[in-house]
């Protein structure tokens, strides 16, 4: 494969500096601000010289304020135009930024924040309070910066460290190993684990998604996810910033998602399966085209292939939709558009094969290794299995992650040290390659069920169960102890179909499943309305929750 190119800049904040040169008066950023009159939406614009300058600004004020090089920085504000001048602010000073999804849950939120000991804090009204509610976990604690109104706790606000000077601010050099961020991952397969980002890292991504995706300057993006958000200026893109809380993308109004798009002539949506399912019902049923759009990236979770040709029905003839594969510790790994996946592995994915996740990405090497949960200290060659043989799925390249931050026992059970001085890093996916070199997922690790006969995959078994035209998505989860469990099937009925027999809907299901070799051991089929999901893309399904639930309904 080719090997992707080092670094490119010296702070990840200079290509920002580069685009307001280029482009002083495209517009970077458009934010929804507020509704008038009869849907009228009103919205708040910046050009890439004015975010220039209002990053220069705060650079300098948050620079006087104390925060330095290689502080760590917790870092929760809503997406708006201050949520991207101070997050390139803070890489200018050459600040260390702690990401986290604020929705996880208070206790995760503030065990997770503890374990950093940030010496900086700047959020929303509303994480000042959760942070003055636990003070033993913020000791650490030096400067405070309200975004918003400020309250009892102190500290300051904008208005304190916006400086009226908007000539360059000296950007910190930064080396390719320096660390940018800690950014969370979403915990749903444990606990959330700080993932340290580095200048490096971070820049490969950003040539990934300029080379491969084929982002160009002058596109309007709708960005649904802060972080991509972020990759948009930084790659000369109009970020559109639509009416939706960034933590629950399922529960975006689709009629607000479509206001955005044609309001702005976006050409391409970053979301997550759960916004684009709800997106593309509604311009279906309301026949609505949304005809300026050429590119959908999505991720998060596999997309289901009835969901690809309900949007192919809705985009021009020549759109595609990516689901490039990754995590947070590297992304991306693949990827694979939505025209192979309709034309060429669909069917094998109905009948069990799990989803094709595409060929690696130049740069990017792709091996299957053993499903184990062991530290493996020193890759070799001998771990890869051969192909069309279902393992752990592990990827070398230019975009992975070194470590999580003060967690040495998960990093060694995660990355693998090379001999030639790379590393590789364990996805906690199952997965195989076929004999063309294209990667099938199989799904998590954690959620195969051992049963007595060996064991059964999520994914491919779930398919078998997905084909009905009654069911929106199925789950399976074992009861019982690993080795010896039993096989339960929960299904997710389509909203039309949740007054359908079920009893009967019942029988049917498990007597096809009975026919498939896959499928032919599970007995026990549940109903659930609503599947618990996680909180950053409202589409990785809690396995680990509905096992419990299943366990107490079958006892």
């Amino acid at each position: 494969m080719d090997e992707d190119p080092g670094p490119t800049t010296k702070n990840l904040s200079e290509r920002l500096s580069q685009n307001a040169r280029r482009y002083p008066d495209r517009k970077a950023l458009i934010c929804h601000r507020e509704w008038e009159g009869d849907w009228k939406a009103v919205y708040s614009t910046l050009t890439f010289r004015q975010l220039e300058d209002e990053t220069n600004r705060y650079a300098r004020g948050l620079s006087e304020a104390g925060i330095r090089k290689d502080m760590k920085t917790i870092f929760l504000v809503r997406p708006s135009p201050e949520f991207f001048a101070l997050t390139v602010a803070l890489v200018k000073i050459g600040a260390v930024i702690v990401l986290i999804d604020p929705g996880m849950g208070t206790r995760k939120l503030v065990s997770s924040l503890a374990s950093i000991e940030a010496e900086a804090f700047v959020g929303i009204p509303l994480a000042h309070v959760l942070r003055i509610s636990s003070p033993g976990s913020f000791r650490s604690l030096k400067i405070k910066v309200t975004v918003g109104k400020k309250w009892f706790w102190g500290g300051k606000d904008l208005r304190d460290v916006r400086s009226e000077d908007p000539t360059p601010y000296p950007q910190v050099d930064r080396k390719p190993d320096d660390m940018v961020g800690i950014f969370f991952t979403s915990g749903s397969t444990g606990p959330p684990k700080g993932v340290v980002y580095e200048h490096g890292m971070f820049d490969a991504q950003m040539r990934f998604m300029d080379s491969h995706f084929g982002y160009r300057p002058g596109d309007v993006d709708l960005a649904t996810f802060p972080l991509f958000s972020l990759f948009d200026i930084i790659l000369g893109i109009t970020a559109v910033i639509p009416d939706m809380d960034a933590t629950k993308p399922g529960e975006a109004d689709p009629v607000k998602m479509v206001k955005a798009v044609k309001d702005n002539g976006c050409t391409s949506i970053y979301a997550s399966p759960a916004l684009l399912n709800n997106l593309a019902d509604h311009c279906t049923k309301n026949r609505i085209e949304l005809r300026t759009v050429r590119k959908v990236v999505t991720a998060g979770a596999p997309i289901r292939p009835d969901l690809l040709k309900r949007l192919h029905k809705v985009l021009p003839d020549n759109a595609l939709v990516h689901t490039p594969y990754g995590a947070t510790e590297v992304l991306p790994v693949s990827d694979i558009t939505s025209r192979t996946i309709l034309e060429h592995s669909l069917k094998k994915t109905a009948g069990g094969a799990g989803t094709c996740i595409g060929k690696p990405l130049p740069g990017n090497d792709v091996r299957i290794i053993e499903i184990t949960d062991r530290p493996i200290l020193k890759w070799s060659d001998g771990l890869a299995l051969d192909t069309n043989e279902i393992g752990e799925i592990c990827v070398k390249g230019p975009t992975v992650t070194k470590e999580y931050y003060r967690k040495p026992e998960a990093t060694t059970a995660a990355k693998i040290p090379d001999p030639d001085g790379g590393l590789w890093h364990r996805m906690g996916d199952t997965g195989y390659i076929d004999d063309g070199g294209d990667i099938w997922f199989c799904g998590r690790k954690a959620h195969m069920v051992v049963t007595d006969k060996g064991p059964m995959y999520p994914i491919r078994c779930e398919a078998i169960f997905n084909q009905h035209p009654k069911v929106s998505r199925s789950s399976l989860v074992g009861v019982g102890p690993e080795g010896k469990q039993r096989p339960v099937i929960i299904i997710e009925l389509k909203r039309e179909h949740r007054r359908t027999d079920r009893k009967a809907l019942k029988k049917e299901l498990l007597e096809r499943a009975s026919m498939n070799p896959l499928t032919e051991d599970i007995r026990d089929l549940l109903y659930q309305d609503r599947f618990p999901v996680d909180i950053r893309h409202n589409a990785k399904i809690f396995r680990e929750k509905q096992s419990v639930w299943a366990g107490r309904r079958l006892r």
